[in-house]
């Protein structure tokens, strides 16, 4: 087999047809109206409130920016967030610059989502909120995690960054808990180069939403709130709008590249998949395969660096955890989220976009295939 060139890299953004992105430029042009709420940012608004099932959404620049300003307008005493080390480091980056301290809760070993026969036991007197993560476009067992947040009166605020368009049982995992933040990075299913949102059933929450994004003015010009710059551009808007047209499409040619991956490596002693909680619709955000070493007689590095030498690049995705980053160094125990630990060690998350040719997973699954001894 030959070195791919180009390579392949681990995800790939989904683009529009560039002359409707011009078009939509060309309008945005003719109003010079760049950002602060302009018409596509407000088409946009609309549009994802219908997909995702939300009475109220709010659009930001970034991901990031929006889990700090939905943790924020929370309003909460100081004290700590339980969330879980297995996952992106922007998470923990907001909790703490939000000034709070993250408490880690283990991850189940089926689908590494937070574990919630585990969650109430790190609840304190000091516990301010939970932040579950939805993992590779798993959602978390919201129903448990829901009854245990309202037992102990606390907010739950998802981060949903992998799970946009995922339903459980037909419902909107954006219609879960207090909030739900959503990342559009271009390495998202859904892009909006960059971007991201918060969707909550309040309405009064999604008011303060408004104002920590925007210096904390409100429609009155009085300043409510020690707010940011967060807003979402209309460029970014333009481009949201019509990834959001092309997204059922391109959610179905990603399932397709699912399914030859799993068609190809099943049945392959040491190396499994993820499973899938019932009554999930799935986004295929990411294809994550777990190498058991000492039966599949390679680790998932060995893999990884095998795929390496072809222009084939797959990604450790969550390694190192969060609690073992250089930044916090000294300050958690890894130790204490073994399940978690293991997870970061032996998952690789292969190629996956919408536009991946089914010869290239081919030729990708037979370089993992041959690793096994």
């Amino acid at each position: 087999m030959q070195k791919k060139n180009p390579p392949i890299l681990v995800t790939r953004p989904s683009l529009p047809p560039v002359e409707e992105y011009e078009q939509l430029v060309r309008e945005i042009f003719s109003s010079r109206f760049l950002t602060n709420g302009g018409a596509q940012h407000q088409r946009l608004e609309a549009a994802l409130q219908e997909k995702l099932k939300t009475p109220n959404l709010r659009l930001f620049t970034n991901g990031h920016l929006a889990l700090e300003c939905a943790i924020s307008a929370l309003n909460l005493e100081p004290g700590e967030i339980i969330t879980t080390p297995l996952t992106f480091i922007s998470t923990t980056h907001a909790i703490v610059r939000c000034g709070f301290t993250p408490v880690f809760c283990d991850v189940e070993p089926d689908f590494f989502t937070l574990d919630a026969t585990k969650l109430e036991e790190r609840i304190t007197p000091r516990t301010r909120a939970i932040l579950p993560v939805h993992v590779y476009g798993n959602p978390c067992d919201m129903a448990a995690i829901d009854r245990i947040a309202k037992r102990h009166h606390l907010p739950v605020l998802y981060d949903a960054a992998h799970a946009f368009g995922v339903t459980l049982h037909g419902r909107a995992v954006a219609s879960f808990g207090t909030a739900s933040m959503f990342s559009f990075h271009a390495t998202k299913c859904y892009n909006t180069i960059e971007g991201g949102a918060v969707a909550t059933k309040d309405a009064a929450y999604a008011e303060l939403l408004n104002g920590y994004k925007n210096f904390g003015f409100h429609p009155d010009e009085e300043i409510r709130e020690i707010g940011g710059n967060a807003k979402m551009n209309e460029f970014q808007a333009a481009m949201g709008l019509l990834n959001l047209k092309y997204f059922d499409r391109e959610i179905e040619k990603r399932g397709k590249v699912a399914t030859r991956y799993r068609e190809n490596l099943s049945g392959i002693a040491g190396l499994s998949f993820r499973p899938v909680r019932d009554g999930v619709t799935q986004n295929y955000a990411y294809l994550p395969v777990s190498f058991d070493p000492q039966v599949f007689g390679a680790d998932r590095d060995q893999v990884s660096d095998a795929l390496k030498q072809y222009g084939i690049f797959a990604r450790k995705y969550f390694n190192p955890l969060t609690s073992e980053a250089a930044c916090y160094a000294g300050r958690f125990d890894p130790a204490e989220t073994p399940v978690s630990r293991e997870a970061s060690q032996i998952v690789l998350t292969l190629p996956m976009y919408a536009d991946l040719a089914l010869t290239d997973v081919d030729d990708i699954c037979e370089i993992v295939a041959g690793c096994k001894k």
